[in-house]
């Protein structure tokens, strides 16, 4: 199993100030980039690793100072009282798809080979993205695409799903592709493959409702002055992101004290989100869409 460039490296590890040492998480363990160094800065402490991919487990470093969890991070707080980790001194969290995931063609999660429609982060979890695409009815397909993919032809694309799998089930990654192919936009058919597929991942996984949990609950677990930060990759997870770090809710309503003074529990560290240098891009085009957002708990 291979992994390589964790995205934004520098700037996420750099922003937890993990040299002070003390405990900290890291809820996506994906490929390691990110624990690994981490643990090279750390000079005494706790890191708690969250990652719900039992794949993973090959790739976890031997250190006395790691202790891993293979469940979703929605269960931060569970576990973190679990192992007498509260509070934490930082938090971080790479949202994004695992290079090996998206390459391995059994999760399903790509458009390039050939594989089961499965994309489970989990594969304890029984829903895979061939169940939604023959099971769900029309208007849930609708839900899905329009509002996790935000394609503006959804309602034609399950049209066309709907009669597909009438005569036969659209059970891999290239059946599904082939059957909407007459809507991608010519030029720019990579990108809409993308967000198709990331609609269906969202829904598989629950992967806007997990973060939501896992920042609810990163407020409850983090000390005053610990900071959380999160690299996202598209616009749905960065909006949650951007509006509970400066309002403490998702709706992005500023709550005021009688003093006219915003009351949220966390302080942006960054007014705008930072993104991937040109080099980082030009070495790792996965890296092209990320946004890294940092808080501090109030």
């Amino acid at each position: 199993m291979s992994y390589h460039h964790p995205v934004l490296l520098e700037e996420s590890v750099a922003a937890l100030e993990v040299e002070k040492g003390g405990i900290f998480v890291d809820a996506t363990f994906g490929g390691g980039g990110h624990t690994s160094e981490i643990l090279r800065r750390m000079p005494s402490g706790r890191l708690i690793v969250f990652d719900q991919d039992s794949d993973v487990i090959a790739n976890l470093p031997k250190d006395e100072r790691l202790i891993f969890v293979n469940d979703n991070f929605r269960y931060l707080k569970n576990f973190l009282r679990f192992y007498e980790s509260i509070p934490v001194d930082g938090i971080l969290a790479d949202l994004g798809v695992s290079s090996y995931q998206i390459d391995e063609p059994t999760k399903g999660f790509s458009t390039r080979w050939e594989g089961f429609l499965d994309m489970r982060m989990d594969k304890r979890k029984k829903l895979t993205a061939a169940q939604i695409i023959n099971e769900y009815p029309e208007l849930e397909l609708h839900r899905i695409f329009k509002n996790y993919g935000e394609l503006s032809q959804a309602r034609r694309m399950v049209s066309i799903i709907d009669k597909q799998r009438k005569l036969t089930p659209i059970e891999t990654t290239l059946q599904l592709r082939d059957a909407i192919k007459p809507l991608a936009p010519k030029g720019a058919e990579n990108k809409f493959f993308a967000q198709v597929f990331q609609a269906l991942r969202i829904e598989v996984n629950d992967e806007l409702g997990a973060l939501k949990d896992f920042l609810m609950q990163s407020i409850e677990v983090l000390r005053p002055g610990g900071r959380i930060a999160i690299i996202s990759y598209h616009s749905l997870e960065d909006r949650l992101v951007k509006k509970f770090f400066k309002t403490g809710n998702f709706e992005g309503e500023v709550q005021q004290d009688l003093f006219g003074n915003v009351k949220s529990p966390l302080r942006p560290i960054n007014k705008k989100p930072i993104e991937p240098s040109a080099m980082e891009i030009a070495n790792n085009p996965r890296a092209r869409s990320a946004k890294l957002r940092i808080a501090e708990r109030l």
